[in-house]
């Protein structure tokens, strides 16, 4: 494995040579990625393959990482395995776009070189869950209702509450 993988690349380029990028990059790089997690320590391994299909560029591999997001249910880190293929068609403009094949991701290069920070980064925010979660039953940190303050103050009167002319009129069978 490369100690360091390219911070910029040229898919069409690596397309045409069929290289291959292997390595990893630290979770902490990823902005948009980091931002989301319980810790944002450790790395992502990466194994993508460049070709052509015809005059089709593409981008294929594996992303791997173990992540630690935050479970929506009781805040605390949970642990989540990312194992996910890459499979990216790459265009230089939209017409490419709609002529990709089905089993293709469409990745649009406008310029040469591209972050490939950002196709690694793409790609796991796109198999992470709207809203992890624990896969047994978690629980809720229990809050101390004494330490809790009303909603209503007490010293509010029941004059004083809209609804007092309703409870009255239920009482009194007028309804």
């Amino acid at each position: 494995m490369l100690e360091r993988l390219p911070e910029y690349i040229d898919p069409l380029q690596l397309a045409d040579k069929r290289g291959e990028l292997k390595g990893q990059i630290p979770i902490s790089s990823l902005d948009r990625l980091a931002a989301m997690l319980a810790n944002d320590t450790g790395v992502v391994t990466v194994d993508l393959f460049f070709g052509r299909e015809g005059r089709l560029a593409k981008i294929e591999g594996h992303i791997k990482a173990d992540l630690e997001l935050e479970c929506q249910n009781c805040l605390q880190a949970v642990k989540w395995p990312v194992d996910c293929s890459v499979k990216l068609g790459v265009a230089t403009s939209i017409e490419q776009v709609n002529r990709l094949p089905e089993a293709y991701e469409p990745l649009l290069v406008r310029e040469g070189k591209i972050p490939l920070k950002n196709i690694i980064e793409d790609e796991i925010l796109l198999v992470l869950p709207t809203f992890p979660k624990h896969e047994e039953a978690c629980t809720v940190a229990n809050f101390d209702n004494a330490s809790v303050e009303p909603l209503v103050s007490d010293s509010l009167s029941s004059a004083e509450n809209p609804f007092s002319i309703l409870a009255k009129l239920k009482h009194t069978g007028d309804l």
